[in-house]
């Protein structure tokens, strides 16, 4: 069984920040790989040591500075590594689903995996909704925050366990070839070891552009602006004494008395 796992690095923030326009400043920012792609890349890695993968393969959309970060999949225990990313990509703002639909469909239909492990959203722009739009794209079966994935496969059906509103969960068998978005707890991503760190910078990486996916530049283009970065608000009605208990108990009786919780 070959598997492809989707993965992205995303920005991190700090506690305290200051946006420019659109963004946040440059300065207040950090890169991770994505929480949602961890757990994915963690429950592909199990299913090779478990004998059920051959290989796994990940593949991201991303410029060449992402790579270090991608490369963290690479180091716990993915064999090789796609990345795809074109000249046309770099003045894009907010790369919509269905272009990343059309760029990674591209890939899996190159590398014809017999299952697609995608994380259940992103970090950042958290739409949650890519890894099934490829699934529908390709005409594969999909099964959607999977919180639970049986590790044998009979019959070349994935049994899975998958979260629904309310709490509701939901037992399902989905035939392969098949996509399935991860949510986060259904393992305990390990953290990468100083000698898979080192094998990672030897694995395999293959840059590709769009043209060499048979993507056209066009497929890029969408309808999704940006035009606002605010922080929200915060209205806080908290109280805050100082003194001994002796000294703000009293304080404390006649705040509860003043919002009729106490007579």
């Amino acid at each position: 069984m070959k598997i492809l796992v989707t993965v992205k690095e995303v920005a991190t923030v700090e506690d305290e920040f200051e946006i420019e326009g659109t963004e946040i400043a440059d300065q207040y920012l950090g890169a991770d790989l994505n929480e949602w792609d961890d757990y994915a890349i963690e429950e592909a890695v199990q299913l090779q040591e478990d004998g059920i993968a051959d290989e796994v393969v990940t593949v991201t959309i991303g410029p060449e500075e992402c790579e270090q970060t991608i490369r963290q999949a690479l180091a716990k225990g993915a064999d090789r590594a796609v990345r795809v990313w074109d000249d046309s990509l770099e003045d894009v703002d907010l790369l919509d689903v269905n272009a990343k639909t059309e760029i990674l469909s591209a890939v899996v239909e190159e590398e014809d995996p017999d299952l697609v492990l995608s994380g259940v959203q992103a970090g950042d722009d958290s739409f949650a909704a890519t890894g099934v739009s490829v699934a529908e794209n390709l005409g594969y079966q999909w099964g959607a925050v999977v919180n639970h994935l049986e590790h044998d496969f009979d019959d070349d059906l994935a049994s899975v366990r998958r979260e629904l509103e309310g709490g509701v969960e939901e037992l399902t068998d989905i035939e392969l070839s098949a996509v399935l978005t991860i949510q986060t707890g259904i393992n305990e991503p390990r953290y990468a070891s100083l000698r898979g760190i080192r094998q990672a910078q030897q694995k395999p990486m293959d840059i590709k552009a769009l043209a060499d996916i048979g993507v056209d530049e066009s497929t890029i283009e969408t309808e999704l602006e940006l035009t606002d970065m605010y922080e929200p608000e915060s209205e806080s009605d908290a109280t805050f004494w100082e003194g001994s208990p002796e000294e703000t108990a009293s304080e404390l009786g006649e705040l509860l008395r003043d919002k009729g919780v106490a007579q």
